[in-house]
């Protein structure tokens, strides 16, 4: 009896092989984020994907890079997972891991997303333009810093491929004052798209119309050293730079780190303890002659309109020092997630609203048609009111970049306020995280604070709070899970950097330089 044959598997499914190579470098590049941080690795760990994209036709590929982009932001978003349990909060430990398992399934998909529309465009490239691979790599990195660009539009955005650079290497983070993070996204997707052109040349059995016969590898070996070389000297000479820091200009500011479990800050055990904490804190701060306090997000669980019942209120009164107040504001029926300045004479100056809020964690996405099933599956208080994008908030101590958790993922939030503010602060609680989202955030903050050239106080209710100086430097940063109470000094800037000015211009520039060269290019070759 005769059988009869089959195709080999094999032409339908990737090889097994190159999807754990696949997933093996997106891994890599998970490991540049906190906890691990070997930033280094980010200059090559996109460069295998890029290698099977152009080498595999068809289809197929785009398996890999599904598999790089759960590799890379599994591993990069899994603190995600320290959510659970919330038990504390009521909800019984299965459901709380069901919880935890489909919020880490679903933004690590969400960042994957950004790397198959990546690839997805990289094989529009090489099927419709002229193949040379130098403006290969300029149009491939041009899309992932466009598609990146196009993230940051969303409610879902976080690891930045220039964060993997963040808090290390500083140099190359200053690239980020010519067209913000794409500045340094850029380089790191242009050098590995090098080493991949590089590896290409070298084999064999590549598509013949991928590169030319005769083309050798060392070029592109060669000119991806010499371009980490050369912007790492860029980035030094910007890191480098003086900073004209005027005495009257100086300002003395207090953090507030008032470790307070969310296990307990719930209960009124824990209202207890915050007003103790902060007011404690707050005191001792006044004695030291500062001209602000700053505390973390919420970290008076009281309404605007309850504050003046506090204790903390009262110390105000009679310390007369301004102090920036993480509470909740009221919108009608509605309540904010503010930070409150209130002066020495205990008057409400100003308040700030958090404008980027958390989907299902702060707000329902659609709450009009998905309100009452995100109610079954959401514990927690999902009906903030969002702030407004980028406010000029003027405060007694001068005009204040403010951004509040969530918000420092969000780079052209900082940039537009930069254009008239002169000192970033930040107010964040990442107590329900564990300790890799901690060190990621502070590496956000950091980015923000070299972009645009200002003096940035962060007060976190766990840690880190941190000052750091327009050039990511540092100056103190707390240690995890303790209570801190820290002065130090900062300064006012009015400076403007060209990404405070003009944005990201970059992304369109790479792409104008790619369609030009490719046209060129098309010239060329017909004329031969």
């Amino acid at each position: 009896m005769l059988i009869p044959s089959r195709k080999p598997l094999t032409k339908f499914t990737p090889k097994l092989f190159e999807m754990g190579l696949a997933l093996a470098s997106g891994v890599l590049m998970g490991m540049t984020f906190a906890p691990v941080e070997a930033w280094y690795l980010a200059w090559v760990a996109l460069a295998p994907l890029w290698y099977l994209g152009c080498r595999q036709q068809g289809f197929t590929p785009i398996v890999y890079a599904l598999c790089w982009g759960i590799g890379c932001y599994g591993l990069g978003l899994s603190w995600i997972f320290g959510i659970h349990p919330m038990m504390w909060m009521g909800v019984p430990f299965l459901a709380s891991l069901g919880i935890a398992t489909f919020c880490l399934t679903f933004i690590t998909l969400w960042g994957a997303s950004l790397v198959v529309l990546w690839w997805l465009c990289l094989r529009f490239i090489n099927s419709k333009l002229y193949l040379n691979p130098i403006v290969r790599v300029i149009l491939a990195t041009a899309c992932w810093c466009g598609l990146e660009e196009l993230y940051s539009l969303t409610d879902l955005w976080w690891t930045s491929l220039a964060m993997t650079q963040s808090p290390h290497n500083l140099d190359i983070l200053h690239l980020g004052q010519l067209s913000g993070p794409s500045t340094v996204t850029g380089a790191i997707v242009f050098v590995n798209g090098l080493i991949a052109e590089g590896c290409l040349a070298l084999d064999r059995n590549r598509p013949l119309q991928l590169i030319n016969k005769s083309a050798s590898a060392f070029p592109y070996f060669g000119s991806a050293i010499a371009v980490v070389i050369s912007l790492q000297l860029i980035g030094a000479s910007l890191a480098n730079l003086p900073l004209i820091q005027p005495i009257d200009s100086s300002l003395k500011i207090g953090i507030i780190q008032g470790n307070i479990g969310n296990e307990v800050r719930h209960y009124r055990s824990g209202y207890d303890l915050a007003m103790e904490n902060y007011t404690q804190g707050y005191l001792s701060l006044a004695k030291q002659g500062v001209a602000a306090v700053v505390t973390p997000e919420t970290a008076l669980p009281y309404r605007e309109s309850q504050i003046k019942q506090t204790p903390f209120y009262q110390a105000i009164l009679a310390q007369k020092v301004t102090a920036f107040i993480g509470g909740f504001g009221e919108v009608g029926n509605k309540i904010t997630n503010s930070i409150l300045t209130i002066d020495g004479s205990g008057k409400e100056i100003v308040r700030y609203d958090k404008w980027k809020l958390v989907p299902l964690g702060e707000y329902i996405p659609f709450e009009q048609y998905l309100g009452k099933f995100v109610d079954t599956i959401s514990p927690l208080d999902s009906h903030l009111q969002a702030g407004g994008f980028a406010p000029l908030i003027d405060t007694p101590i001068g005009k204040i970049i403010f951004g509040i958790c969530y918000d420092s993922a969000y780079p052209e939030h900082f940039r537009r306020q930069a254009q008239m503010a002169e000192l970033i602060i930040t107010a964040s609680n990442d107590a329900h995280y564990g300790d890799a989202m901690p060190a990621q955030h502070q590496a956000l903050d950091v980015m923000r604070a070299i972009e645009t050239d200002r003096w940035l106080v962060r007060s976190s209710n766990t840690g880190y709070s941190a000052f750091v100086d327009p050039h990511g430097r540092t100056q103190w940063i707390s240690k995890l899970n303790e209570f801190v109470v820290h002065a130090d000094r900062v300064y006012r800037r009015s400076t403007q950097t060209l990404y405070v000015r003009y944005g990201n211009w970059l992304t369109p520039l790479l792409f104008a330089i790619g369609l030009i060269l490719d046209r060129f290019s098309k010239k060329r070759q017909q004329a031969r």
